[in-house]
């Protein structure tokens, strides 16, 4: 069984930054690609980042790239979120997720994930 923890949310004002973790344990993640959804009250889930398990591919939605950075430690099943430059509109919970798979212009969860942490961005 695979589980996810998430860390890192917090109340932040606008500008500054966060860092999100998430580890997981179970099994190993290595293989798996790994990521953030967000979902803001009333709206859809949106992807946010991903990484596959060499890290040598990544990716962003559009409404964080260039401000937001992913990486992971796949020895330790951890992979993190870095969130620079947040704006009000980045206000949402924020979970991790394993198993996502992609394609040139779409990405789809895996079924893998944690109970999320909640990031406020105050202006």
């Amino acid at each position: 069984q695979v589980r996810l923890v998430e860390t890192g949310g917090g109340t932040v004002q606008a500008g500054e930054s966060l860092r999100l973790t998430c580890a997981g344990t179970g099994r190993t993640l290595s293989w798996d690609v790994m990521g953030w959804y967000r979902q803001a009250p009333g709206k859809e889930r949106e992807f946010v980042a991903g990484i596959d398990g060499g890290g040598g591919t990544i990716k962003y939605g559009s409404s964080v790239e260039g401000r937001f950075s992913v990486s992971r430690e796949s020895a330790w099943n951890r992979v993190y979120l870095q969130m620079n430059q947040l704006r009000p509109e980045d206000t949402a919970v924020y979970y991790c997720n394993a198993g996502i798979s992609w394609g040139t212009d779409w990405t789809r969860p895996g079924d893998f994930w944690g109970q999320g942490t909640q990031v406020i961005v105050s202006s």
